[in-house]
């Protein structure tokens, strides 16, 4: 999902500019000429993920106008433009809540320069705060992804949940963040920043799941060499998650009955039994009214977890949520993997959202993190997820390989080419001065295309850069139809 850039500047001419820049960069953009008109924006549900805001405007200056976003809440980072760059100007502008500066005119390379930075600076913050929520057991419905029909549902259920002590048992496929909504019921209750302790009950081991939940006494079986306090007393004052509820011994569904009724729990060679106060969430991916017919489950467990049911939808049946979780996962693994990832290519954005994911968000998030650990563009593309599109990574360099060899085309037939006359580049025009950059490099492209056939990907591996990023150079260097005939 493209990031969207707010700019603020009652000069037309340089909005157009900023625009045209970060447009070709594939950000999202939107205007405004005062101070006033982006409050207005910000603050109605308009909304930015940057701001690029002039410091000198008529009537609000640029910082008034970031004092007001500040006191009104507005978190998303702000550049501020000024044609003055002294000191005393930048130190006010930081001092008022700015990231960063531009002096103007800014170059395209600093511009973006900058506004990635802070775009980067904000995936840190967010994923920083995420992170102390989930230690201190302070996630809510808040901080879950997606707004779909779906979503909302589960969250106004969980949100009345989280106000009473009932029992909670959550459904749907594996895969599905079924732990992510009992961590957000737990933060939402008045539990929350108490312990939650999650337990998977399908990988408990058979002999060892009374000790492992209900806690042992030291010398109570051989190999009990210390005390134990098991998982009970550790969510103490807390929230038990018991995942894959179905997958208990029938023999533990019965202690496990005795401790939801009586609220105590008797601990493996323990003479008495041990207060608890705990509220039980559980979740299942099987029917468990089926396995209580089949006699797989109790029915007297059965009716006491499922008091009140939330149902996790699959990921197929919540698309529209698709762009916010990979946005979500790209930003979280630009952080843990120090990667500067803008986000999907439309395409590729589209691909996402039409596949089914069988394996549903746990699914999406491996395919991104998998994705942003091979990605060599700003973009995410369609290649970047071979196993979904079926379109082939590029082949990377390896060792040399003679120009005469293969070149792989888009229906993977080798095409033989014969050896290519060395044609220098002109670098002096014809009064011996310097040619400017831009000539040099459109020379170079349009020798390489000639050369290689038009084969992009072949091109782009040769020249050292992204296919995305050659696509770009070749439309501003207006050598469409050279690709097109070398084809």
């Amino acid at each position: 999902m493209a990031k969207t850039v707010l700019v603020v500047d009652d000069d037309p001419t340089q909005r157009r500019l900023i625009q045209a820049v970060l447009e070709r960069e594939g950000l999202g953009t939107a205007q405004a000429e005062t101070g006033g008109q982006a409050i207005d924006r910000m603050t109605a549900g308009g909304g930015a993920d940057l701001i690029l805001l002039d410091m000198v405007m008529p009537g609000m200056t640029g910082l008034e106008c970031l004092a007001e976003l500040r006191a009104a809440g507005v978190s998303a980072p702000v550049i501020v433009l000024t044609a003055n760059g002294g000191i005393e100007t930048v130190v006010k502008a930081m001092q008022a809540g700015a990231q960063d500066f531009f002096v103007k005119p800014v170059s395209p390379e600093r511009l973006m320069v900058g506004v990635r930075n802070a775009l980067q600076l904000t995936q840190l913050t967010a994923e920083v705060g995420r992170l102390k929520k989930q230690a201190a057991n302070r996630t809510t419905f808040d901080d879950l992804v997606g707004q779909s029909p779906a979503m909302r549902q589960v969250k106004a259920m969980g949100s009345r949940a989280a106000k009473s002590g009932i029992p909670v048992l959550i459904t749907g496929e594996s895969g599905v963040g079924k732990e992510v909504i009992a961590r957000a019921l737990h933060g939402a209750s008045e539990r929350g920043g108490k312990p939650f302790v999650a337990v998977n009950c399908g990988a408990l081991p058979a002999n060892l799941v009374e000790s492992i939940l209900f806690g042992h006494e030291k010398g109570s079986f051989t190999g009990a060499t210390d005390k134990h306090l098991g998982k009970f007393k550790e969510a103490d004052g807390g929230t038990l998650f018991l995942d894959e509820i179905g997958e208990l011994p029938l023999d533990m569904q019965v202690k496990l009955l005795r401790a939801l009724q009586e609220g105590e729990i008797d601990p493996v060679g323990s003479k008495r039994p041990v207060k608890i106060d705990v509220r039980i969430v559980s979740a299942t991916n099987r029917d468990l009214a089926e396995q209580v017919k089949a006699g797989a489950f109790r029915e007297d467990l059965f009716y006491r977890l499922n008091v009140f049911p939330i149902e996790a939808p699959a990921l197929r049946e919540r698309r529209e949520d698709i762009p916010a979780l990979v946005d979500h996962f790209v930003g979280r693994f630009n952080v843990e993997e120090g990667k500067r990832v803008m986000g999907c290519a439309p395409e590729t954005l589209a691909l996402l959202t039409a596949f089914d994911w069988p394996g549903n968000v746990r699914q999406l998030e491996n395919a991104v993190y998998r994705a942003i650990i091979l990605a060599d563009a700003p973009y995410l593309q369609p290649h970047d997820f071979p196993a979904i599109s079926g379109v082939a990574m590029p082949v990377l360099e390896s060792a040399p390989r003679p120009a005469a060899g293969p070149l792989p085309t888009a229906d993977h037939v080798g095409v033989e080419m014969p050896p290519a006359p060395e044609v220098p580049i002109r670098i002096l025009d014809e009064r011996g001065h310097l040619r400017t950059l831009e000539e040099i490099e459109r020379d170079l492209i349009q020798h390489a295309i000639e050369v290689y056939a038009g084969h992009m990907s072949e091109i782009a591996r040769r020249l050292g850069i992204g296919r995305s990023t050659l696509y770009r150079k070749v439309r501003e260097q207006g050598l469409e139809e050279q690709i097109k005939e070398a084809g």
